[in-house]
């Protein structure tokens, strides 16, 4: 069967009453209940980053991250086709998204860690990914990570794969003296990452790959991983039925070969060592 796929304006509001509402004139108690009883969803992930979730002119994103939604949710809906509304979310705003309705589920390179777990239910997560640092390919000065001592590192809003670089263990790991320098989302990075503005950006070796594949002999991964990032699903805190039921859908989404096909399809030509197994999935509250 055909799927359809639907771009929106207009936010669903979330009563007090219940975690989940649509559209259609129906109320739900949970997402996993609403795709299945009325074939809709509205999906979060990003629209600027290569390879995992980029939007053209005229149509849907495209990217790892929206092929996984889309598998995740035809499981949710027990294989009946659902029609998907994307939006797009930005790092800094992923959190409020969930919190207010606008979004039902987030694929968007979700990094799960402790500080947003107050307020954000993680299905998955679907993929483990080692982070990374990118720097312009002409700049010899700087080969492994030990040399980002002192140098421009690029802080993304929302983001936290900085402070494995800057702050000490527990909440990072280098602890190494650096300059940061804002910037909107990591899209803005590279850019005044290849302007000269900065000296590197660090974070999921996925998402640096994807810019780097778009501008060829322009930048350079040290290839030198700094730990590992979990990305999960974002689903509205206390939704443990779309949880459990996301946990499911990856686990299928690995043990019938899509998962090791998708990272081939978009990431097979980075020369990257790509993830090959499950990741352990979080614990539904």
């Amino acid at each position: 069967m055909r799927r359809a796929y639907l771009r929106g304006a207009g936010a669903p509001v979330c009563l007090a009453v219940c975690l989940v509402s649509c559209g259609s004139g129906g109320s739900y108690v949970n997402v996993v209940d609403k795709v299945r009883g009325s074939g809709q969803v509205t999906v979060g992930t990003k629209w600027d980053q290569p390879g995992l979730g980029l939007k053209p002119d005229a149509g849907d994103p495209q990217g790892f991250d929206v092929d996984v939604a889309e598998y995740v949710v035809k499981a949710l809906a027990q294989g009946e086709d659902v029609r998907i509304t994307w939006r797009e979310t930005p790092s800094s705003v992923r959190e409020a998204m969930l919190q207010n309705g606008a979004v039902d589920l987030i694929f968007a390179t979700y990094a799960i860690i402790e500080a947003r777990r107050p307020k954000v239910t993680f299905g998955g997560p679907y993929v483990s990914v080692p982070q990374d640092t990118m720097v312009r390919a002409t700049d010899t000065s700087i080969r492994t990570v030990q040399d980002l001592r002192g140098t421009r590192l690029c802080l993304a809003k929302g983001s936290n794969s900085y402070r494995r670089i800057v702050d000490p263990p527990p909440d990072g790991k280098l602890g190494l003296p650096a300059r940061l320098v804002p910037a909107e989302n990591y899209s803005d990075c590279v850019r005044k990452l290849d302007a000269g503005q900065l000296d590197a950006v660090s974070t999921e070796n996925l998402v640096l790959a994807g810019y780097a594949a778009t501008a060829p002999g322009r930048f350079r991964l040290l290839n030198d991983p700094i730990g590992e990032e979990r990305w999960g699903v974002g689903i509205k805190k206390g939704d443990t039925a779309t949880c459990e039921a996301v946990n499911a859908a990856v686990a299928a989404m690995w043990r019938d070969g899509t998962a090791t096909r998708l990272l081939r399809k978009w990431f097979g030509d980075t020369g990257l060592t790509l993830p090959s197994s499950l990741p352990r999935p979080e614990p539904c509250p």
